[in-house]
């Protein structure tokens, strides 16, 4: 398989699928620019070596055109982030755009329109793949978020590029780093797993269990499996037709011999706002009209704990509602332990929106040992799964 390190870009049309989708503001200022930031080492090899460098992605989920979602929108945060002329296109197949990307010279570099403007993109569409396919010579695909889509961007129109195809730098790092924490990995292996619901983590979890010695539960899923075991969590979220299978996860545990930590102490709120009523209680006894939506200090005490005596540690999901600051706590206090940890020598992996929200907040990126671009695919890396955006690359 070709590598970035092994073709020759000089005058060639260099087609890049990146993953821009990025959140902005009402103004249209980028405010989390990591994933564009990420894809600039792979940029600037191929412009370094005498190439035309096309860019394509997607933002949001569009039905149709829909102006606050084009791609014109990056181009002046791109243009800073490499200190060069950004041109761009309010097309992303045609005449038009394939004119264009022949008009480009070495050191050039295009930003076409937002994919999802076509429903061909995401319906995975051959003919729509294949006029991409004639914007470059040379495909890279550096767009981990979206490897487990099989888009016309992201895995169809490979086809059309047999031998002259290659993943860029953020696909070969997330998969390199990603498959430290799977097989052969240093112990103990502790996974934190986050966020609201057990549904959109069952997955992850049940694998996890055949790698870890310890597994911290935290977030929202956590009173799902209180009130599975008879606790009383007043309003906070439960999936009530989940209360079974927290059992069955907290048996498996047992079964396995893996460690599992659920918060002891809980952080309440009388109503979904930062400046809500808040009192503490242990949280299996949480009071009616309250909600959990941090995790108390004792717990946090034990989990930093945990977390610090580890040598390998994944981290998906945050503790509590951090994007309020009186329920940051909990998500902060993880994020300083994983730091802690990275100093002393351990292996940190940092993945999903929220965590790397997080991490990004508390200005931590550079003190874990790595932190993925993607959410959705790196769980399902993770859970076994073949992407159909690595499948595309590597099946030649």
């Amino acid at each position: 398989m070709m590598t970035l390190d092994t073709f020759s870009f000089q005058n060639k049309r260099v087609l890049i699928r990146v993953d821009f989708n990025v959140p902005m503001d009402a103004d249209f200022n980028v405010t989390d620019d990591t994933r564009m930031r990420a894809t600039l080492p792979t940029i600037s090899k191929i412009l370094d070596g005498g190439g035309k460098v096309i860019l394509m992605s997607h933002r949001g989920r569009p039905k149709g055109t829909d102006d606050s979602l084009s791609m014109k929108h990056l181009v002046p945060h791109l243009c800073k982030l490499l200190s060069q002329e950004v041109k761009f296109i309010d097309q992303c197949v045609g005449d038009a755009v394939v004119e264009m990307t022949n008009l480009l010279e070495s050191g050039d570099v295009l930003l076409i329109e937002n994919l999802r403007f076509k429903s061909e993109e995401t319906a995975g569409d051959i003919a729509f793949a294949q006029e991409l396919s004639k914007l470059g010579d040379i495909y890279v695909n550096d767009a981990f978020g979206t490897a487990h889509r099989a888009h016309a961007s992201t895995a169809i129109i490979a086809q059309f590029f047999e031998g002259k195809k290659c993943f860029g730098y953020v696909m070969s790092n997330e998969i390199e780093n990603i498959n430290k924490i799977t097989g052969d990995t240093k112990k103990p292996f502790t996974a934190i797993v986050g966020g609201a619901k057990v549904s959109s983590k069952i997955s992850i979890i049940l694998r996890l269990m055949d790698e870890v010695d310890n597994l911290i539960i935290g977030g929202g899923m956590t009173f799902t499996f209180i009130k599975a075991m008879g606790g009383s969590v007043g309003n906070s979220l439960v999936e009530e037709d989940k209360l079974d299978l927290a059992l069955d996860i907290i048996q498996k545990a047992k079964v396995k011999g893996v460690s599992l930590y659920l918060p002891s102490d809980s952080v309440n709120a009388d109503h979904f706002d930062n400046d809500a009523k808040t009192i503490y209680s242990s949280v299996e006894n949480i009071s009616s009209g309250y909600m959990g939506l941090d995790i108390g200090e004792k717990t946090i005490s034990q989990f930093s704990e945990v977390v610090l005596n580890s040598s390998t540690v994944l981290w998906n999901g945050p503790m509590g509602v951090f994007e309020m600051e009186n329920f940051s706590h909990g998500t902060k206090a993880v994020a300083e332990a994983l730091a802690k940890a990275t100093q002393k020598g351990a292996y940190t992996l940092v993945g999903g929106g929220d965590s790397v929200a997080a991490i990004n907040k508390y200005s931590l990126a550079d003190k874990v040992s790595y932190v993925s671009t993607g959410g959705g695919a790196m769980l399902e890396y993770l859970e076994g799964k073949v992407l159909p955006g690595i499948a595309a690359i590597i099946e030649d």
